[in-house]
């Protein structure tokens, strides 16, 4: 290629070289209609609100030191936007072929294995709110701690309504004494 020929295109190889970098994510500011950021690219450049593009429907706001892919619309560094985001400090690892999770830094996750979906609240509550009714189609609820009914204000317990139900007694018709505890536990 001619000298004069290289010379002319340098400014075009450049701005296609520079349309895509690895980022990281310093500074997310969730507060816009469009998540801004602070990315810093090669050699320590720093570019400043840098729209992050998700899908609709999801929405994250990944820590400091994520990673992400930054995209130079127009080959352009002053207009770029980050397309996808990743933290491999907090990714789960060596799931199946075909497995989906959602999951957080914190441990969090909902996995939808191979073999049924696992909900696992690290150790934090989880709070199903504002619907009218759930329903569960199955044959069997297994629950393996307590269960504790709070629509009285009593709160009163499934083993404390075990125990009551247990030692009921009622008068006898006749006017005799009370009759003997159930027959038949609950």
């Amino acid at each position: 290629m001619s000298r004069e020929i290289y010379k002319a295109m340098a400014p075009l190889a450049r701005r296609i070289r520079l349309m895509a970098a690895r980022a990281i994510l310093t500074l997310i500011d969730d507060a816009t209609r469009m998540q801004g950021l602070q990315v810093k690219l090669l050699d320590g450049e720093v570019c400043d609100n840098v729209d992050r593009v998700q899908q609709y429907g999801f929405t994250s706001v990944p820590l400091p030191g994520a990673e992400g892919i930054y995209l130079a619309l127009g080959g352009s560094r002053d207009h770029g936007v980050v397309i996808v985001a990743d933290d491999r400090r907090y990714r789960l690892k060596a799931l199946a072929g075909g497995e989906v999770a959602l999951y957080d830094d914190l441990g969090q996750k909902v996995h939808l294995t191979r073999s049924g979906i696992i909900i696992d609240g690290a150790g934090l509550p989880i709070t199903i709110t504002n619907t009218p009714k759930v329903r569960m189609e199955t044959p069997l609820l297994e629950v393996t701690g307590e269960i504790e009914d709070r629509c009285d204000s009593d709160g009163v317990t499934m083993e404390g309504m075990r125990q009551t139900y247990n030692i009921h007694t009622h008068p006898e018709n006749d006017g005799g004494g009370p009759t003997d505890d159930p027959i038949q536990k609950m």
